[in-house]
């Protein structure tokens, strides 16, 4: 009898289907059931012994919320047996109906219930006990995890010991994950959880890697990438997550209209074993980045959210840097520019901020400057080793890259279709801010702003509290426009100034979108399970 591994999860929702992704036991028939009486089916497909569906979700009907079961080969598999949650619903949208999105990034596996947390209450874990007490109360009607779901290379003790019954740590990559196999350990261990199972199982969810789903620092320049495939681990490491990525991340951001028009997606579901095929996908992708696309648009009403991959699809030599390559500069510009007059707000999710604290900004523009030999071969060789250990890799790191963005959201933001709001939502750098661009040749009608919010879970260590307190200080702008000289950096084509934060902890921020209007909440996690509202202000007037 096929019994339920992981899941369910509720990926995509609108207002008359859905998909809800699941793994098997063994192969088997996955269907889901809904009590208004609207269901799907769909066979599993097998990768690496293992086996998943994605199940679509028809005729459901706009603004309603229905219960739903999982059933395999016409087993009933979900809701658990004696389970102490609600029910899974699937909750459909309706057009001119508010739009709440929660949103964050950088989460470690919490502990078992009765083991010390030593970095704090989970900000997921706190949300799902909140929304089980009060099912029918406020609730986010999608969720935007901004990449680090999983960290292939900060494992926890309990995986520490899984992987040493396996294999030798003393081999590379040691502790670290080394395959698939061990990467679908991750996923058990992160969503396993039963408050994050059942929170998953009850919220749409939208996901986009960052750089410890891989590796840290993923792609943070050629030399660090020659350095990588060199090693004899990289290359199982590499494709192993982006498979995994694939399987348990991507197809789910993917609508049922995408999934039907994606050849990767029927292959799978066709071969006997998929795992050859996506093998050779995620080989191709390492050999060329132009040749896949992890960034997916999706539609809420008058609400457009663009997930943007700013990790895999980076141009790394020197003379030609740039966070996105051509085809996806183009490809973000064109939905960005598309039907302005469609939408009311534009969120932007990249994991990793555009707008940085001012001397963390000017660092990495000079480090660049640096390390394309803008100072010679010594400072270049500096800048290299500089900008690996001190992680200084965000949009500020890629100067062209950084400006396209603000000339972008400048022309989106512009004229009479202008939405009220461009919103750029991002995690990272472990704490969480609001900060707003001026442009320096006058600047779009709509309102401009970087909304980061990290971690979910994770640490926070006391340098870094320091340092980004002071990277946002008046002497810290004057030392890194002193940096920025001796880089001899372009200005860029904004100036920006911090409007909230820094905030510290185990957070989310929560955007409610009414027509033309926009407020942002940001939460903290706290030790009695409830999350405490740290601000709660009006971005775009009523």
């Amino acid at each position: 009898m096929a019994e339920l591994r992981l899941g369910p999860l509720l990926r995509y929702a609108d207002g008359s289907s859905a998909t809800v992704w699941v793994e098997a036991s063994r192969p088997c028939t996955a269907e889901v059931r809904c009590a208004d009486g609207s269901r799907g089916e769909s066979r599993t497909f097998q990768v690496a012994g293992h086996h998943y569906a994605l199940v679509p979700v028809t005729g459901l009907t706009p603004g309603t919320t229905t219960p739903y079961e999982v059933f395999l080969d016409g087993t009933p598999v979900w809701p658990l047996p004696d389970s102490s949650f609600p029910p899974s619903v699937i909750r459909t949208s309706l057009d001119g109906a508010d739009l709440r999105v929660s949103f964050g990034s950088c989460r470690w596996a919490a502990p078992d219930a009765d083991v010390h947390d030593p970095v704090g209450p989970d900000a997921l874990d706190t949300l799902a006990g909140r929304i089980a007490a009060d099912p029918d109360g406020e609730r986010p009607d999608v969720l935007l995890l901004l990449g680090d779901q999983v960290y292939a290379d900060e494992t926890s003790e309990e995986t520490r010991r899984w992987l040493a019954a396996r294999r030798d740590l003393s081999d590379p990559p040691g502790s670290e994950v080394a395959d698939y196999e061990e990467y679908t350990r991750l996923y058990y261990e992160s969503w396993l959880d039963p408050e994050i199972r059942w929170l998953l199982s009850t919220v749409p969810s939208c996901m986009i890697f960052d750089d410890h789903d891989v590796i840290d620092d993923w792609n943070t320049s050629a030399a660090w990438l020659e350095d990588m495939r060199a090693t004899p681990w990289w290359q199982e490491r590499l494709l192993s997550g982006l498979m995994s990525y694939w399987v348990h991340q991507h197809l789910g951001n993917l609508s049922p209209t995408e999934l039907a028009a994606d050849p990767l997606y029927a292959a799978a579901r066709e071969a006997p074993d998929a795992t050859d095929e996506l093998r050779a996908f995620a080989a191709k992708a390492d050999a060329d980045a132009a040749s896949v696309r992890w960034s997916y648009r999706r539609d809420f009403g008058r609400v457009r959210l663009l997930m943007v991959d700013s990790r895999a699809a980076r141009v790394l030599q020197e003379d030609s840097r740039s966070m996105l390559d051509p085809g996806e500069a183009e490809w973000l510009r064109e939905q960005t520019l598309a039907d302005r007059g469609s939408y009311d707000h534009l969120l932007v999710g990249t994991s990793l901020p555009w707008l940085l604290p001012h001397l963390v900004h000017d660092a990495e523009a000079w480090d660049a400057a640096l390390s394309r030999g803008e100072r010679g071969a010594r400072w270049a060789r500096f800048g290299e080793k500089l900008r690996r250990k001190a992680d200084l890799e965000h949009w500020a790191a890629f100067p062209s890259s950084f400006d396209a963005l603000a000339d972008l959201f400048a022309e989106a933001g512009s004229g009479p279709e202008a939405p009220a709001s461009v919103l750029v939502l991002s995690g990272d750098v472990h704490h969480a801010y609001v900060a707003e661009p001026t442009w320096r040749d006058g600047g779009p009608d709509a309102r401009v702003l970087q909304l980061t919010c990290s971690p979910v879970h994770n640490s926070v260590p006391g340098y870094m509290r320091w340092g980004f307190r002071f990277g946002w200080s008046a002497p810290a702008r004057a030392l890194g426009r002193r940096i920025a000289r001796h880089g001899r950096c372009e200005r860029p084509p904004v100036t920006w100034r911090k409007k909230g934060g820094p905030w510290f902890g185990n957070q989310l921020m929560t955007l409610t979108l009414r027509g033309r209007s926009a407020r942002l909440r940001l939460e903290q996690a706290r030790g009695n399970g409830v999350l405490v509202t740290i601000e709660d202000t009006m971005l775009t007037p009523e």
